[in-house]
C-alpha cells in the first residue's frame, strides 16, 4: 500500500469560489485561537480587575477599621502607658523614699556600728598597752626570778603581805634570830605562850625553771630529779634549823609563791609532799597561807577574849548589883505611890461628903424659905426644932 501525499496548499472544497486549502484552515484555526484567547485574557483580566477593586474596597474598608482600632489602642495605650507612668512614679517615689530611709537608717547603723568599733579598738589599744606593760612586767619578773637574792625577796614580799594584811601588829616577825643562830622569813606568836609558827619563802625555782623550759624528755626528766633533790634538801634543811622543841611549834609553814607551782607539786611530786608531811613541813601557796592566817587570826581573837573573860565576869556581876538595886528602889517608890494614892482616895471621898451635905444644907434651906407656915410663935419654933432634929438624924445616917 503506497503512502497518501498531503501538502498544506492542496485545495481541501471550495466555498463559493475560493478553495480552501489546509494551510488556510491551520492559519484560521490559529487565528480564531489566538482571537478566543484575546477574548478570554481581556475577560479574565476585566474579572481580575473586578476583583482587584472589590479586593481593594475591602482593603481600604479593613485599613479603614484597622486605622479605628490602631486609634483606639492608640488612644487605651496612651491611657493605660498614662496610668503606668503615673503607678511607676508612684512607685517609683515610694521607693525612692523607702531607700532613702533606709540608706539613712543604714547610714545611721553605720554610723553607730563604726562609734562602738572606734570604742572597741580603743579598748583593745588599751588592753594592748596594758598586755605590753604585762609583758614587761613579765619580762622584770623572769629577770627577778632568774637572781636567787631577787627571788627570795620576791617571795618573801608576798609572804610579807599576807601576813601582815591578816594578823595585827606584834603577833608576827619578820626575819628574827632563833636561839640556834637560824633566821627564818617569818615567825608568828601563838596565844597562850605557845612556841612560834615558822614560815620560810625560799624555794627552788632555779630547778623547776629548767624542768619547765626543758626542750626535750630526756633533759626534762634530769630537770625534774634536779627539781626533787633540792626540794628533797630544802625541806630537810627547814626541820633541821627552825623545828626546835619550847621554841617553835613541831610544823612549819613552806611558802610557795605560785598557785600553778603549787598545783603541780602535788600532781607531778607526790613523793616530795609526803616526805615534806613526814618531816612535818605543810607546802602552802598564797591562798592557803592566806586562809592559815586567817585561822591563826580567829584563835587569837578567841584567846583576847578568854584573857579578857573575868574582866567581863566582874563587869556582869556589878551590873547584876546595880540592877538589883534600881529594882528595890523602884519598888520603895511603888509603895510611896500606893500609899498617896490611898490618901488621895480618901481625901477625895471625904470632899465628896463635904459636897453632898453642902448640897443637902442648901435644898433644906431653900425649902425652910417657902413654907409658909413658918411664921412665929410655938409652932413655928417646933417646926424648926423638928426640922433640926431630922437634919441631924440624915447627917448621923450619912456619917
Amino acid at each position: 500500500m503506497e503512502p497518501i501525499a498531503f501538502s498544506f496548499d492542496q485545495p481541501l472544497f471550495v466555498v463559493g469560489t475560493q478553495p480552501v486549502t489546509a494551510g488556510w484552515l491551520v492559519t484560521a484555526a490559529a487565528l480564531l485561537v489566538a482571537l478566543l484567547s484575546a477574548i478570554f485574557a481581556r475577560r479574565a483580566a476585566s474579572r481580575r480587575a473586578v476583583e482587584h477593586d472589590e479586593r481593594m474596597s475591602a482593603l481600604i474598608v479593613a485599613q479603614t477599621e484597622m486605622q479605628g482600632r490602631v486609634a483606639a489602642m492608640a488612644e487605651v495605650f496612651g491611657t493605660r502607658q498614662a496610668e503606668l507612668n503615673q503607678s511607676l512614679s508612684q512607685r517609683i517615689d515610694g521607693m525612692t523614699h523607702r531607700i532613702g530611709a533606709s540608706i539613712n537608717e543604714q547610714t545611721k547603723a553605720t554610723h553607730e556600728n563604726l562609734r562602738r568599733l572606734q570604742e572597741r579598738l580603743a579598748v583593745i589599744d588599751n588592753a594592748q598597752n596594758n598586755i605590753q606593760l604585762l609583758a614587761k612586767d613579765m619580762a622584770g619578773l623572769q629577770s627577778i626570778l632568774a637572781n636567787k637574792q631577787t627571788r627570795g625577796a620576791f617571795g618573801q614580799s608576798r609572804m610579807e603581805a599576807i601576813v601582815a594584811d591578816g594578823l595585827p601588829m606584834g603577833a608576827f616577825a619578820f626575819q628574827p634570830t632563833l636561839s640556834n643562830g637560824a633566821r627564818p622569813d617569818c615567825t608568828i606568836r601563838m596565844p597562850k605562850d605557845q612556841p612560834l609558827l615558822v614560815i620560810d619563802a625560799k624555794f627552788p625555782l632555779e630547778a623547776w625553771n629548767s624542768m619547765r623550759d626543758a626542750e626535750s624528755a630526756e633533759r626534762r626528766q634530769q630537770a625534774a630529779q634536779a627539781f626533787r633533790r633540792d626540794m628533797e634538801v630544802h625541806i630537810r634543811d627547814i626541820a633541821s634549823k627552825y623545828l626546835l622543841a619550847g621554841e617553835t611549834q613541831d610544823t612549819a609553814f613552806l611558802f610557795v609563791p605560785s598557785e600553778s607551782i603549787f598545783a603541780e607539786i602535788h600532781e607531778h611530786f607526790e613523793a616530795i609532799v609526803q616526805k615534806a608531811h613526814r618531816q612535818r613541813i605543810i607546802i602552802v601557796s598564797p591562798s592557803l597561807l592566806l586562809l592559815s592566817i586567817q585561822v591563826i587570826q580567829a584563835i587569837l581573837k578567841d584567846a583576847r577574849m578568854r584573857e579578857q573573860a573575868h574582866l567581863i565576869q566582874s563587869e556582869v556581876v556589878r551590873l547584876m548589883e546595880d540592877l538589883s538595886r534600881l529594882d528595890e528602889r523602884v519598888r520603895k517608890l511603888q509603895g510611896h505611890f500606893a500609899m498617896t494614892q490611898k490618901d488621895v482616895d480618901e481625901i477625895l471621898i471625904s470632899s465628896d461628903k463635904l459636897t453632898r451635905r453642902g448640897a443637902k444644907i442648901e435644898a433644906l434651906e431653900l425649902q425652910a424659905e417657902a413654907d409658909p407656915g413658918a411664921k412665929t410663935g410655938e409652932a413655928g419654933g417646933r417646926s424648926m426644932d423638928g426640922r433640926m432634929g431630922q437634919l441631924k438624924l440624915r447627917v448621923v445616917d450619912e456619917d
